[in-house]
């Protein structure tokens, strides 16, 4: 199999998955996800700072 002919192949079938799905899954909120995002990295945050004290 060369390659023109497997990147010919995902190209199909990637252009396939867009057709029947339309890209977005239903059940994710950009919202709930940002602020999801955001606790857990403002979490991380003050957990590497409570190990980082000087002493």
């Amino acid at each position: 199999m060369s390659f023109h002919s497997t990147a010919a192949q995902l190209v199909t079938l990637a252009a396939e998955g867009e057709e029947h799905h339309g890209g977005n899954h239903a059940s994710l909120n950009p919202y709930l996800t940002g602020i999801g995002a955001f606790v857990v990295l403002m979490l991380l945050l003050w957990v590497t700072t409570r190990f980082n004290r000087d002493r």
